[in-house]
């Protein structure tokens, strides 16, 4: 069963925890979704602030744990 968060991920930012968790890089990441690389940077930040993680692995770790993934 999915836990909720304090703030819960965007659409945007939940489409791009599933394609690092297929382990994909930040350019992949924006060449699959047709972003600036910096755009996904600040997804990413947002997502690791979010999860209340440090770093992709972690975010993935608990994105699993939660049901988010």
């Amino acid at each position: 069963m999915a836990r909720t968060l304090i703030e819960p991920l965007s659409s945007r930012e939940h489409e791009i925890l599933r394609v690092i968790a297929a382990g994909a890089s930040n350019r992949e990441i924006a060449n699959t979704l047709f972003l600036a690389e910096g755009t996904v940077k600040n997804h990413i930040t947002n997502i690791l602030g979010k999860l209340a993680v440090r770093d992709r692995t972690q975010a993935v770790l608990k994105a699993k744990d939660v049901g988010l993934i």
